[in-house]
């Protein structure tokens, strides 16, 4: 997949000018930059959500694409179970009940309403990654977790999602690494600055 000289302005003002690069098919590529750099916007094109004012997008036509948005964007009267299964009807109530004990969420019918923050940031981890799509666009997935929650959505996602197409979107230089990145582009010079077997950040 490949982004060439995307544009996009809100305002009169250039969010993105001119990005272009590439993620590679069945890998997790890290981008990162300071707030303010574009980085949601970018996720947000290749959702189909927004589009560019100017640039070439190659490579996402008949995608089933899964994201995590910064916001949990869950249905708050409903459980954490069946959050999930908006996205994924098909799921058992074992599946469920393992994906939610991996993460460290209980299986009760209790509306997420009442979960803490870091409940409902997990729950809505769950949801996009029991998607059965080919591309997971990850923005901030991990805002509010603590360390060791954060372990297990991360060991939850890469091993759910090896061998598929995932762009992680992070301000946080720990988790490219946590994710196993193959490789990390830096959104504000517009080049890759890692890549595995090159050495770290």
């Amino acid at each position: 997949m490949i982004c060439s000289q995307l544009v996009k302005r809100y305002g009169g003002m250039d969010v993105l000018r001119g990005f272009t690069a590439e993620f590679p098919e069945g890998r997790t590529t890290a981008v990162m930059a300071a707030s303010g750099a574009g980085k949601t916007t970018l996720l947000r094109i290749l959702a189909g959500l927004e589009k560019p004012d100017g640039g070439e997008l190659r490579g996402l036509s008949g995608r089933r694409l899964s994201m995590v948005f910064q916001e949990d964007r869950l249905c708050m009267g409903l459980g954490a179970s069946a959050n999930i299964r908006l996205a994924n009807p098909g799921l058992t109530r074992q599946e469920l009940r393992e994906a939610l004990a991996a993460v460290g969420l209980p299986a009760d019918e209790r509306p997420v309403s009442e979960y803490s923050g870091g409940m409902r940031r997990r729950a809505a981890i769950l949801r996009a990654v029991l998607f059965d799509g080919d591309l997971l666009l990850l923005d901030e997935p991990f805002r509010g977790l603590d360390r060791d929650t954060r372990q297990k959505a991360v060991d939850y996602i890469t091993a759910k999602w090896k061998g598929r197409t995932v762009i992680l979107v992070t301000h946080d230089p720990e988790e490219p690494r946590l994710m196993g990145a193959d490789s990390v582009i830096d959104m504000t010079e517009h080049e890759r600055v890692w890549h595995k077997g090159e050495g770290q950040l």
